[in-house]
């Protein structure tokens, strides 16, 4: 029984990495780096703006690496920073900015939804519960250690 536990770790850790390694794969195709697909990612899925805090909170990316590639999207005019509430601050596409997504973020989301165009919805919702599932529990072995 543990020796079969094991394997299935090994396997979900496998499959997680392989999920990485292809999150990146997409960046290099989109020639940018893995924290401005992040950024841009982020700021298509919430509407064209967003807390820059949302963006930290949902990465599991250094707010450091997460700044920088703010900075560089800003830099570039795909970006701006505007004052929301006291000292938060909310993230802005540019029109230039909403063109880019269009060619980077906005194609790896497609390419997201085309992938489960073969699932069934039952199958769907039978992953993501079992993702939840497993982040709770895990969560909580994560607090006892």
């Amino acid at each position: 029984m543990q020796h079969d536990r094991m394997k299935e770790i090994h396997r979900i850790n496998y499959l997680t990495t392989e999920m990485d390694s292809l999150y990146h794969l997409s960046s290099l195709k989109l020639g940018i780096t893995d924290s401005v697909s992040f950024v841009l990612y982020s700021i298509y899925d919430a509407g064209n703006e967003c807390l820059l805090s949302d963006i930290y909170k949902g990465s599991g990316i250094s707010k450091q690496t997460i700044n920088s590639a703010v900075r560089s999207l800003e830099a570039d005019g795909i970006l701006y920073l505007e004052q929301h509430n006291g000292r938060a601050k909310k993230v802005i596409l540019t029109d230039k900015g909403k063109e880019y997504v269009q060619k980077t973020a906005a194609r790896l989301y497609q390419a997201e939804m085309r992938s489960f165009d073969t699932w069934t919805e039952d199958e769907i919702s039978t992953y993501i519960r079992l993702m939840e599932k497993y982040a709770s529990c895990f969560r909580q072995q994560i607090e006892k250690l």
